[in-house]
């Protein structure tokens, strides 16, 4: 039962009854209501987490753990992303540019996944949103990071094939500086010296005493190594891509047919046979068939003056050796 609470009123000098107003009692009423709610609900929450076995407290646990992981993995995804970005575009602008070779097509790069909803089964749970966004990231950094592989594996065999092409293309002197005599006639029209009219000279004769060394100006195969009645004792090296060399009126030729060689190994010496009228070696070079001016082809042992001086000397009008 409620007390009865009173007053002093000092008009009437007597005590009189206090009368509680309903919108108060309505106020308590409801203050009271919501404090008992606040504490049951709080109450339930420290209760539940009471009751939580060890098994449910470690698996939110690890839920919460694994939230973490896959917000720090999404992040690293993005850093992995920037770099792989970096990575094409200097295999487009620079490697492959190096190498001759056409740029990956961007669409080729970028290409998508197929299917309506590829990632319906992520979806449902409390997290799938960050899921699913994780999972796409992967699997398109994955596709990117497979065509990035293959165009690498292309440019390491572009590489492999430049040096190829480089060591095999002739590049030096056949016969070296210090056994020369002079270089006695160069490329283009020259007096034969039998036939005593001008005619087209496709090499350049280069004169050095009997059994001075010749050597090979390439990597490649020996296409032929015989006696013709022009050029005496010849060799002709095949070095593929389109190039091929001449070296004519040897007096003794060590090299054999199908026979490798590199450049700089010894395939004979000068000589004076064929139709020869000193002794010299005559040296011509091919590119697809058609002889071009050797004097292009000495950028591996020729400081620039030395071939200034050998271009000036190629340019003068006199008799061929052959």
């Amino acid at each position: 039962m409620a007390k009865v609470k009173y007053y002093y009123d000092p008009e009437t000098l007597s005590y009189r009854k206090i009368e509680s107003k309903k919108s108060e009692k309505y106020k308590k009423s409801f203050l009271g209501i919501v404090s008992a709610l606040l504490v049951a609900f709080f109450g339930f929450i420290g209760f539940s987490q009471f009751l939580m076995s060890p098994n449910e407290r470690a698996q939110k646990r690890e839920i919460e753990n694994f939230k973490l992981h896959t917000e720090l993995m999404t992040k690293e995804l993005v850093v992995l992303s920037e770099r792989l970005s970096e990575l094409q575009e200097r295999d487009d602008n620079i490697y492959r540019a190096y190498f001759e070779a056409s740029a990956i097509p961007e669409e080729q790069r970028k290409a998508g996944f197929g299917g309506v909803n590829r990632y319906k089964h992520l979806e449902g749970f409390k997290n799938s949103a960050m899921i699913t966004n994780a999972t796409r990231e992967i699997e398109i950094l994955s596709k990117q990071m497979v065509v990035q592989s293959k165009s690498l594996d292309e440019i390491v065999s572009l590489a492999k094939e430049k040096e190829k092409m480089l060591a095999s293309i002739p590049a030096i002197q056949p016969v070296k500086n210090q056994d020369l005599k002079r270089m006695a006639s160069g490329y283009g029209m020259r007096m034969h010296p039998i036939l005593k009219t001008r005619r087209m000279h496709n090499g350049m004769d280069f004169t050095a005493p009997k059994g001075t060394p010749i050597f090979a100006s390439g990597n490649g195969v020996i296409a032929k190594a015989h006696r013709s009645s022009t050029f005496g004792k010849v060799v002709y090296i095949d070095h593929g891509y389109g190039y091929r060399t001449i070296y004519a009126h040897m007096s003794k030729i060590i090299a054999k047919r199908k026979q490798e060689v590199k450049r700089g190994d010894i395939i004979g010496y000068v000589g004076n046979t064929g139709r020869s009228m000193a002794s010299h070696l005559h040296y011509e070079i091919h590119k697809d068939g058609r002889p071009v001016n050797p004097i292009y082809f000495y950028y591996g042992d020729l400081t620039p003056e030395e071939f200034i001086a050998m271009q000036k000397a190629s340019q003068e009008n006199g008799q061929s050796y052959d």
